[in-house]
């Protein structure tokens, strides 16, 4: 689907942040008048810690935290080899998944709601999410002037900047405000000022980076439904839509969902798995260190239940046939691993189909957008 030229009287910024619970993101796009906009990532090794995590767009989820209550590293810095241990030196606070704890306190969201880690002391979940809106805009800023030299510094002193929020489906009015609160603390915005805030849903975000790949099939065209599936670190959002008359909006044709089975509680399955199976051994003491490499490397490369898996610690002195342990790596069956998968694959299926049977129209197509990118991620 085209988009229309800019149809504003001057330039301005549209600045994206998607704060996920394990990992965010930043889009931007310059407005010019009379001219078609044009999305673009922040995905470079220009800004702190990227030179080290290797330039993607994907920007780490944490904050540390010294004891006077600065943040001492943020984003892509937590990642830089020996972190952990300077942080352990410096007695730093870790804090990450804290987007979860902007959540409604409903039924609905309970789910999973004693593995959350708590903030760090003092801190209120409206101060940490403040925080990493400062970084992530500092780093925006950083990479936009550089990457357009002359406009890129002009741009933040234009007439406006206008900044989106993307927030699960199901966080409304209280979760919007807490989160309105943080980017006024950070200095994105202020009362009466020019620049200015609106959200978007997980649900809304992902239609419409479905449709700038070309998701629009005939039948859709036509007006029929479609489900889309944004499975992230914390959470899996799940809406369904139809194009209306003209052809160029969409609505909602069936309660959009949100539940808290987000790929963080894929690894959680497998450290409780982890913790049970080598309780009684020496090796209880490196689970830390599976469970690290079950989250960076098995999660995202499992693919068939038919194919062993192996979690790398240790040194290749490591050894203990019964618990399949060889050369410093435990054998996990492709079976197992996928058991940790479930819960949130059954969560995905149920919600969809129950899209489907409670849609106003009939549902031809069902996008899993992300769904193996970010459930394992």
């Amino acid at each position: 689907m085209s988009r229309d030229p800019f149809s504003g009287p001057e330039r301005k910024l549209l600045l994206a942040f998607d704060v996920g619970t394990t990992y965010s993101g930043i889009s931007y796009s310059i407005l010019d008048p009379g001219k078609v906009p044009e999305i673009q990532g922040v995905h470079n090794p220009r800004f702190p810690g990227h030179e080290i995590a290797g330039g993607n767009a994907k920007i780490p989820s944490i904050l540390y935290y010294g004891k006077d209550g600065r943040v001492r590293a943020a984003g892509a810095e937590t990642e830089r080899d020996g972190m952990d241990i300077i942080a352990e030196e410096e007695d730093w606070v870790k804090a990450e998944w804290f987007k979860l704890h902007l959540r409604p306190k409903t039924k609905e969201f309970a789910t999973g709601a004693t593995r959350i880690p708590d903030l760090p002391l003092n801190k209120t979940v409206v101060e940490v999410f403040s925080d990493y809106l400062k970084y992530l805009n500092d780093c925006a800023k950083q990479y936009i002037q550089e990457t357009h030299p002359g406009i890129g510094t002009s741009i933040w002193s234009g007439p406006e900047i206008h900044y989106i929020l993307s927030h699960p489906n199901g966080w409304e009015g209280p979760q919007q405000a807490m989160m309105k609160q943080a980017a006024e603390k950070a200095g994105l915005i202020t009362t009466g000022g020019r620049n200015k805030l609106s959200f978007i849903t997980e649900g809304e975000a992902s239609l419409n980076r479905c449709i700038d790949k070309g998701l629009m099939s005939e039948s859709i065209r036509r007006g029929e439904g479609v489900t889309i599936v944004d499975a992230g670190g914390g959470t899996l959002d799940i809406s369904a839509y139809a194009a209306k008359p003209d052809g160029k909006n969409f609505e909602e044709i069936a309660e959009a969902q949100c539940h808290v089975k987000g790929s963080i509680f894929v690894t959680e399955a497998a450290e409780e798995h982890l913790d049970k199976f080598l309780r009684a051994s020496k090796f209880h003491r490196d689970i830390g260190e599976m469970k690290r490499y079950f989250d960076k490397t098995t999660k995202c490369s499992f693919r068939d239940p038919s194919d062993p898996h192996f979690i790398r610690f240790g040194s290749a002195r490591d050894r203990d046939p019964k618990l399949n342990i060889t050369a410093g790596k435990l054998r996990l069956e492709g079976t197992k691993v996928a058991s940790f998968f479930e819960p949130s694959i059954k969560c995905i299926v149920d919600g969809v189909l129950a899209q489907r049977r409670d849609a106003h129209k009939t549902i031809s197509v069902s996008a899993l957008h992300y769904q193996v990118k970010r459930l394992s991620s």
